[in-house]
């Protein structure tokens, strides 16, 4: 390869040490954001970007949703069903099915509450249900059924052997405590027929000028905690390619 191939090799690189960096700038302004916006009661609220915390209520009885493996009452649900799967010296979890189901919800603090569509929200969540299935172990009655809803089997085709399978649930419920950052705009329901007493007219939502809209189920110090720890190791992990590659990039002109 000639000097010039190799330099045209080289800037690959460095392009990449500099997106790695721009993707870490993306996540400090992000805890920026957070860090720098109040968190307001709900009956404070105004027009524009706003933080909430608050615990959970279902919009109407329509709403709530049947967790697929714990069958609890919820406004969210995600799954994962896996199955461990080797192939020669390599092992790993392949993820066999993946859904997810949300409902619009109120979040309510000791001020009043807000009606919260989650739609287009990251939704970020610590807690989870987690059952398991492996060799001479069923997957609970839960999961059994609904795996027969699916068509999916948890035993092996040779000799009904079961499989090593897990089954993964992150829930939003009733009464859960969330910490929400999104736009607040007008309440669309309060112009439909259906509407009922109470609702506000209010909604928080995805916004158009700051586009950031997450959930998380814990308090804001961690979330910040994580945005940080993310932010800083795409900063070193860009920073070691770009010098790496400037290196050798020296050597290679020297």
């Amino acid at each position: 390869m000639d000097v010039t191939s190799t330099l045209a090799f080289f800037s690959i690189f460095l392009l990449i040490g500099f997106i790695i960096i721009y993707i870490g700038f993306r996540f400090f302004k992000t805890k920026h954001l957070i860090e720098n916006t109040p968190t307001s009661k709900i009956r404070s609220l105004a027009m524009g970007f706003a933080e909430v915390a608050g615990t959970v209520l279902p919009f109407n009885e329509r709403s709530v949703l049947i967790s697929p493996f714990s069958n609890q009452k919820c406004v969210y649900y995600e799954y994962f069903i896996e199955e461990y799967r080797s192939s020669g010296k390599n092992s790993s979890w392949v993820t066999i099915r993946h859904e997810k189901e949300k409902r619009p919800f109120y979040i309510k603090d000791d001020t009043g509450k807000v009606l919260v569509d989650p739609t287009e929200a990251q939704i970020d969540l610590l807690k989870k249900n987690t059952y398991n299935s492996s060799l001479g172990k069923d997957p609970p009655e839960n999961v059994k059924r609904f795996l027969e809803t699916q068509n999916l089997r948890f035993e092996g085709i040779l000799f009904g052997i079961n499989k090593r399978m897990r089954y993964i649930e992150y829930l939003i419920r009733p009464n859960d405590r969330l910490y929400i950052m999104g736009t607040v705009k007008d309440n669309p329901y309060v112009k439909d027929a259906s509407v009922t007493e109470g609702v506000e007219d209010m909604i928080i939502t995805k916004g158009k000028n700051i586009k950031l809209f997450s959930i998380f189920d814990r308090e804001e110090r961690r979330i910040v905690k994580k945005f940080s720890f993310i932010s800083y190791a795409f900063f070193l992990f860009g920073g070691i390619i770009i010098i790496a590659t400037l290196i050798a990039i020296f050597k290679t002109v020297m």
